[in-house]
């Protein structure tokens, strides 16, 4: 029988926007997470460099597993993000979120990107969540 950890990891990379965009969700511990992505081709705007909703978007699922890591429904209430390095086609990029701080239903998190092969920051982000009374994997 799958540990409680187990299912709700499970739920959380059945997301259809992570596969959408080809991101694996490779970490999922209670407040924290690890998703990677390559950026290519279909991926960049009209500069040549990944279109920053792409960027946001791979945060916000490492932001979501995160938060939800204990399988309690946690919805986003903010993101303060920082653009610091372009991403190019071809890039492999790496998000982790951690949480900082729970105060009864808010959360606070850190999303950092990077790109490994030269260990620079790409963005950071700050964001909040509410934790609502529903549970997708019940405790024990």
């Amino acid at each position: 029988m799958p540990t409680r950890q187990t299912l709700i990891a499970e739920h959380i990379r059945r997301d259809p926007y992570a596969a959408f965009l080809g991101a694996s969700v490779e970490v999922i511990e209670p407040g924290y997470s690890r998703v990677t992505l390559t950026v290519d081709e279909r991926m960049v705007n009209f500069h040549g460099v990944a279109h920053g909703g792409l960027l946001f978007s791979l945060a916000d699922v490492a932001f979501a597993a995160a938060s939800n890591s204990r399988g309690q429904t946690a919805v986003a209430l903010q993101v303060s993000v920082s653009f610091m390095r372009a991403a190019r086609a071809g890039d492999h990029l790496v998000a982790e979120c951690r949480e900082q701080d729970l105060n009864g239903p808010i959360g606070l998190y850190e999303i950092v990107v990077r790109r490994p092969s030269t260990d620079e920051l790409v963005m950071q982000c700050q964001a909040t969540v509410y934790r609502k009374r529903d549970w997708f994997v019940p405790p024990e």
